[in-house]
């Protein structure tokens, strides 16, 4: 962490309302359908391409603070099935964290196949694209995989690049390198997808309490 202070105790007075303070994630927060993704993962006879519909919905949390260390974020759950097809083909959740004094963005991401990981990288406040990267070993960005998968398909880095559109959607572009035994190359899995708005985000509990306050005065 850059210019850590003397003080790791006193934490700041945080604003209530994350939906107004989330810098680069702004344009995250909500409830999204993308019907137009594309994964491209590893077989026995090469590369498949598999079409996918997913679901995913950002909400925001209260501000949360590490000493004078302050976040303010999105919780997420994404779950994703193939077209005409009911059975959950990917599940994940996380948070999303906007560090504002830093410029830090975070994604925290764990999946119920045994393996979690932690995204970082940096943006302006206004920024409408931005990268991520995870990798094996980090102590600060790193990721963490049950045996057989750091076996059979060991996980080296994950990079997520993130634009904001101005129609008013967001995309995202994923390349997960895994090294998998008996290919001589890594390969690179990827997920694509656009993803359009389809419910508003609700308000954090700090920000409807305020709101409420401010209603009875």
């Amino acid at each position: 962490m850059e210019n850590i202070p003397k003080d790791i105790y006193t934490e700041p007075e945080p604003a209530v309302d994350t939906l107004a303070n989330l810098g680069p994630l702004t344009g995250m927060a909500g409830i999204w359908v993308g019907t137009h993704g594309l994964d491209v993962n590893p077989k026995p006879n090469g590369p498949e391409k598999q079409a996918f519909i997913e679901h995913m919905e950002l909400q925001p949390i209260d501000a949360q603070t590490n000493g004078p260390q302050l976040f303010y974020g999105l919780r997420y759950h994404t779950r994703i099935v193939k077209p005409d097809d009911v059975e959950t083909f990917h599940d994940q959740v996380g948070y999303w964290l906007w560090e504002p004094a830093t410029g830090t963005v975070i994604q925290t991401l764990s999946i119920p196949r045994g393996q979690a990981a932690m995204a970082v990288g940096r943006a302006e406040a206004d920024a409408r694209t931005f990268r991520l990267e995870a990798v094996r070993g980090s102590e600060t960005n790193g990721i963490v995989s049950n045996p057989f998968l750091e076996y059979a398909f060991r996980t080296k880095s994950y990079i997520i690049t993130v634009a904001i559109n101005v129609d008013g959607t967001w995309s995202y572009e994923q390349d997960t390198v895994l090294i998998i035994p008996g290919q001589a190359e890594p390969f690179h899995h990827t997920d694509r997808n656009t993803l359009r708005k389809v419910g508003e985000p609700t308000p954090n509990p700090t920000a409807q309490a305020a709101a409420t306050k401010l209603r009875k005065s």
